[in-house]
């Protein structure tokens, strides 16, 4: 049987180019989608191999119900990549209470949830991989993105301690910190500021989703690289 891959956020941008880009090589996706459903539809009729799923992952009760169609379905989930994900740019002064557990149950929590709703069924199988879609802003901070950056930091240490614990289980996990990618989520860049960014990068270019995409591919056919936040940004940030 195919590899079984749950993608979440996968409707557009950086998820939905993950989707195809594996569903090419032949793996067996089940995007999730919560609010865009006809992106997410449209993606399904594209590729022969995507199933889609709608759930909100920031709530546990529609992740454990997403996970069980899938575990009824195809028997297994072999690779989990946590792709959902929301941003807002506001001073760290004007957050408010609302902003930041929107934020954490949107971008921290519905990872852990998922993860954990995932794993019991890699450890029984002894096999697996988990990819986290973080940020360069977790690594390096972002100005007006504050509680973002606190929420992809996490995602990396996440990343770091579950790969620690689930080696002797045969199971990998590695994040990828994208820096500037042309998606919806940086549309709010006019295009001065986007040549000033430009300016920037040593490669002096924006990123496509499809550089995070090969990414991807590569950490899900790798078999001994685990524990590792690689930042794809086009030398934007060297550390």
């Amino acid at each position: 049987m195919n590899k079984i891959v749950l993608i979440t956020g996968a409707s557009r941008g950086i998820g939905r180019e993950i989707a195809k880009t594996l569903d090419q090589k032949g793996y067996q996706i089940i995007a999730n989608y919560n609010k865009s459903q006809e992106q997410a539809q449209k993606l399904k009729e594209e590729n022969k191999n995507i199933d889609i799923y709608k759930a909100d992952v920031s709530k546990r009760e529609e992740v454990h119900r997403m996970v069980q169609y899938i575990i009824e379905k195809y028997h297994k989930i072999d690779i989990l990549i946590n792709n959902a994900g929301i941003s807002e740019s506001k001073l760290f002064t004007d957050v408010t209470d609302q902003d930041w557990y929107q934020m954490i149950n949107n971008n921290l929590y519905s990872a852990f949830c998922t993860t954990q709703e995932v794993l019991p069924y890699m450890i029984r199988k002894k096999e697996g991989c988990v990819i986290n879609i973080s940020s360069i802003w977790g690594i390096v901070g972002s100005s007006c993105e504050t509680i973002y950056s606190i929420t992809k930091a996490g995602l990396d240490a996440m990343t770091k301690s579950l790969a620690k614990e689930l080696g002797p289980s045969n199971i990998r996990v590695n994040s990828i910190a994208p820096g500037m990618i042309d998606t919806d989520m940086n549309k709010i860049y006019g295009k001065n500021e986007i040549e000033n960014i430009k300016e920037g990068i040593p490669l002096e270019k924006i990123g496509k989703t499809i550089d995070i995409a090969k990414c991807v591919s590569w950490l899900v056919e790798d078999e001994y690289t685990t524990g590792q936040v690689i930042s794809i940004n086009g030398g934007w940030v060297i550390i």
